[in-house]
């Protein structure tokens, strides 16, 4: 079945910089889909930070426009989250989502991992 899985969380300290990676099993539909990366903090809602298409083009939300950076590797089924600046507003949980079209608005996705846990102190 199709899987997605998230690595390369962590704690770090304000100012500090994680890159998390997402890989893509399970289905040979890949390109098909719009790959999101949306975060949920402690007692908030699910955030979407950005998105990224098949063909490269990409959005963000304000808050990490220029410090956030995703990429994706159509081959390897593979989508990273570069992330620079870090600052305390930034922790949660981080999850890996794929949907089939974008949209700024999602309320749901066709695919979502179980997510790797961003801490940023001071």
């Amino acid at each position: 079945q199709v899987q997605l899985v998230e690595s390369g969380g962590g704690s770090v300290q304000a100012g500090g910089s994680l890159r998390l990676s997402c890989v893509a099993s399970g289905f040979s539909s890949f390109t098909f889909y719009w790959a999101y990366w949306v975060r949920q903090a402690p007692g908030k809602a699910l955030e979407w930070v950005s998105a990224i298409g098949s063909g490269g083009t990409t959005f963000y939300v304000d808050s990490v426009r220029g410090r956030f950076t995703v990429s994706r590797d159509n081959t390897e089924k593979l989508v990273y989250l570069q992330m620079n600046d870090l600052n305390p507003e930034d922790t949660g949980i981080y999850y890996c989502a794929l949907r089939r079209s974008f949209t700024d608005t999602p309320q749901n996705y066709n695919y979502r991992g179980q997510g790797t846990q961003v801490t940023v102190s001071g």
